[in-house]
């Protein structure tokens, strides 16, 4: 276990700046790349003002565990940790008491790393008795002690089902289903217990003949009483917008006008979003919905139930530096006037300061990709495919690219477009070439490899830059950019860097923090956000093996995190508890303030 704890201070000047009197001079001339350092002895705490410790850790499904433990939720009344398992055949949710902690049984290994556990499942729920599909998201209601899980149908464009469970008693007992849209991908509860929102996202079939509208849907909620039917939100009055909404900041990426399969694909607006993920104001007043391929964010009043649409625009990386190749032997920072990227949060949450309400996001990005079943490549060109691989099958959609298999415009000619630079970073083909005459005037690029905080307007009121770069690199050396399966550093450059995906907010003490999960390293950044307009990096965490060529170890790919308040917690101090998809394991860490 590694609990690396930088010195905000030294390393915020390092990364900022030092702010002094007088007139900032010109810019000198940007100097040659150093070489990477190695790796350096494991740290210890900082005066960063937290102490951050491993406390608890289960392993799922332990033979197989891929996919075991991805969300995360938290019943405060039984101190019970519940966790989607969708590493086997059937949909399960297991539960994990948290009530005690054995610490000793933690032991490290030769690395530093534990492996070892100390916490188990003590309940299997199996969701298919009761509702047919898969699982994807979990939400507790302490108000009317409520367990609500999505399931999205076995087939494709089919409605999904909210299944609610009672946890009031010494077991789940299944309440009832509830219709929702296609592919239900989040589910959360106000925070009065009175609504539930889903984002339904509705992705298409393989080959697009089938591509359900992405929708939000409502669930009433009086007295603790579930009402039957969901209210569905839906964006068809923005289908004769597009051009509108692209002028906003949103991104289309679709097959539209080709031939596939035999269907002529016509794919409208309200087909093309899809949410994402939910946040809901503290004052119940706002649900704040991330549409994730398409760079927006929606906001549903729900006291009318009305809907606005804002596209989060684009983050100029023209004075900020990163690492854009996985083939230059390492860390290798530079700026690129021109590129652009794609904010496109995954995990987003709301917090209120001086009553206003900012939304916080995780930044991952994502592009979009497609198969189809066909015989062989004549089958698939034939059938309107774009290429064959025995693997995945017909390609029917990409919108993703290397740059270096682009034609550039003429203001990119200051770049070496090739495997040492920005030529093997992923792109999307969909924007940049402003007059379509085939060379591209810009590049945009997947994610933003940061964190975000936005007003309810949807402007930018703090963003991360290249700051979890710089703090991965160096930690890391050139084994930062590593990817979650393999201990091989520099292989996710060229893709979303470290990929920030997970994220939860949670008070310690009389602060406000935002814990930002790195879903490639397996690490977990810490930034004070009690004033949106004063963020500090406090913090960085991890229980993952980093050895080149080792096997992978310890926690890998958080995908959920839940924060526990000190009240709620059994050790009496705050919790944050991650899902790791890859490790299918559950790590609990304390916080408390130094």
């Amino acid at each position: 276990m590694l609990n690396k704890s930088i010195i905000a201070l030294s390393l915020l000047s390092l990364l900022t700046g030092c702010s002094l009197d007088g007139d900032d001079g010109q810019n000198g001339a940007q100097g040659v790349q150093g070489t990477a350092g190695n790796n350096s002895e494991n740290g210890t705490n900082a005066n960063s003002g937290l102490n951050i410790n491993l406390i608890g850790r289960a392993v799922l499904n332990a033979q197989s565990p891929e996919g075991a433990a991805e969300i995360v939720a938290y019943q405060a009344s039984k101190k019970w940790i519940y966790a989607i398992n969708s590493s086997g055949d059937e949909a399960v949710v297991n539960i994990i008491p948290a009530d005690t902690f054995d610490t000793a049984a933690l032991v490290k290994d030769n690395e530093g790393i534990v492996t070892a556990t100390n916490l188990a499942s003590a309940i299997t729920l199996s969701l298919n008795e009761n509702t047919p599909g898969d699982a994807n998201s979990i939400a507790i209601d302490a108000n009317n002690q409520l367990l609500a899980v999505a399931m999205a149908a076995t087939n494709v464009g089919e409605a999904g089902q909210i299944a609610f469970y009672n946890i009031g008693g010494d077991t789940p007992v299944f309440i009832k289903n509830v219709t929702v849209g296609a592919l239900p991908d989040m589910v959360t509860f106000s925070h009065d217990g009175a609504k539930v929102v889903v984002a339904n996202e509705g992705e298409p079939n393989g080959d697009y003949s089938i591509d359900p509208e992405g929708t939000i849907s409502i669930i009433d909620i009086n007295n603790g009483t579930i009402a039957d039917t969901a209210l569905s939100i839906n964006f068809q009055a923005y289908n004769n917008k597009q051009a509108e909404l692209e002028a906003q900041g949103l991104v289309f990426a679709n097959p539209t006008g080709r031939t596939i399969n035999g269907n002529l694909i016509n794919t409208t607006v309200a087909m093309d979003l899809e949410p994402e993920y939910v946040s809901i104001s503290k004052d119940n007043k706002y649900a704040y919905v991330s549409i994730q391929e398409n760079n927006a964010l929606a906001i549903i009043n729900l006291e009318d139930n009305s809907l606005e649409l804002k596209g989060l625009g684009f983050k100029d990386w023209s004075n900020l530096q990163f690492d854009a190749s996985d083939k230059d032997g390492g860390v290798n920072f530079k700026s690129y006037p021109g590129l652009y990227g794609m904010y496109q949060p995954d995990t987003i949450a709301s917090f209120s300061w001086k009553g206003a309400n900012f939304i916080v996001s995780a930044n991952e990005g994502d592009a979009r990709e497609y198969f189809f079943d066909a015989s062989d490549e004549a089958d698939c060109i034939a059938q309107g495919g774009l290429d064959y691989d025995a693997k995945d099958g017909c390609l029917a959609y990409i919108d993703e690219s290397r740059a270096e298999d682009l034609a550039l415009a003429a203001n990119f000619d200051y770049l070496n477009n090739d495997d040492n630079d920005i030529g093997r970073l992923k792109v999307t083909t969909v924007k940049g070439d402003k007059n379509n005459d085939g060379q591209y005037e810009s590049l945009y690029a997947y994610g933003a490899r940061s964190f975000t905080i936005w007003d309810s307007n949807g402007l930018v009121v703090f963003d991360s830059g290249d700051q979890i770069a710089r703090v991965t690199a160096s930690v890391h050396g050139n084994a930062f950019n590593n990817n979650e399966d393999e201990n091989k550093g520099d292989t996710r450059s060229d893709d979303k860097g470290a990929e920030p995906e997970a994220l939860t907010l949670g008070e310690v003490g009389d602060r406000l923090f935002a814990f930002v999960g790195l879903e490639r390293m397996g690490t977990i950044m810490v930034f004070d956000i009690t004033n949106p307009y004063d963020v500090k990096f406090q913090d960085y965490f991890y229980n993952r093996g980093l050895e080149p060529s080792a096997d992978i170890s310890g926690d890998l790919a958080p995908e959920g995190m839940t924060f526990v308040p000190a009240a709620q917690s059994a050790t009496n101090e705050a919790l944050l508890i991650i899902g790791n998809e890859i490790s299918g394991s559950i790590a609990v860490w304390e916080i408390t303030t130094q």
